[in-house]
């Protein structure tokens, strides 16, 4: 039985808007809340994926977006806010874990089936526990990886500024692991 890894990505936000509205924030820090509201369930998402606890993870949200309020006027990166926010949240996680000297697995997102078949559940269910077990064996860099392109929906410009490395190379790395990935999961399914 051949298996296939299908992740999506989604960006709302058109990159023209998003620029409109970093200049206008940067002129009236007022204007944030709609940052904040574009961004939030996404930085979440990453930051859950890091620490694998809610309350941790929406404490690191309202950290991350104060930080961000707060030294918004030092943003001089044009075109690359989310990749900006993103690197306060990675700091802030790399923070969270320096106090509690502790690393966490990375937690997966379970999504319900829609799908009416026990036995096509309990498939589905088999796989992404194999998936979340490669997952975690990962080493951090390459979690990263998937954090910042699926759960933070950063586009490969973005996680290159992020990772201080070439786009090219961001999107090389990142579709090798999923062919591997995906083909770990086929070999164990054998």
């Amino acid at each position: 039985m051949e298996s296939r890894i299908v992740l999506k990505t989604t960006h709302s936000q058109p990159k023209a808007d998003e620029t409109v509205l970093v200049q206008a924030t940067l002129q009236d820090p007022g204007k944030f809340g709609e940052l904040y509201r574009i961004y939030v369930e996404r930085i979440f998402r990453y930051l859950y994926s890091r620490v694998g606890n809610v309350q941790e993870a929406e404490d690191l949200t309202a950290q991350t977006f104060l930080a961000a309020l707060e030294t918004i006027e030092h943003y001089r990166e044009n075109g690359h806010f989310a990749a900006w926010l993103f690197g306060i949240a990675r700091n802030k996680a790399v923070d969270h874990y320096r106090r509690r000297e502790k690393v966490d697995p990375l937690e997966e997102e379970h999504q319900s089936s829609g799908e009416n078949d026990p036995l096509t559940g309990i498939i589905r269910s088999e796989r992404a526990e194999a998936l979340a077990g490669l997952i975690r064996a990962l080493p951090e860099s390459e979690r990263e990886l998937l954090r910042l392109r699926y759960l933070a929906e950063l586009s490969f410009d973005e996680m290159a500024h992020a990772l201080k490395r070439n786009a090219d190379a961001v999107k090389k790395s990142l579709y090798r692991l999923l062919h591997r990935l995906q083909h770990q999961l086929e070999s164990s399914n054998d």
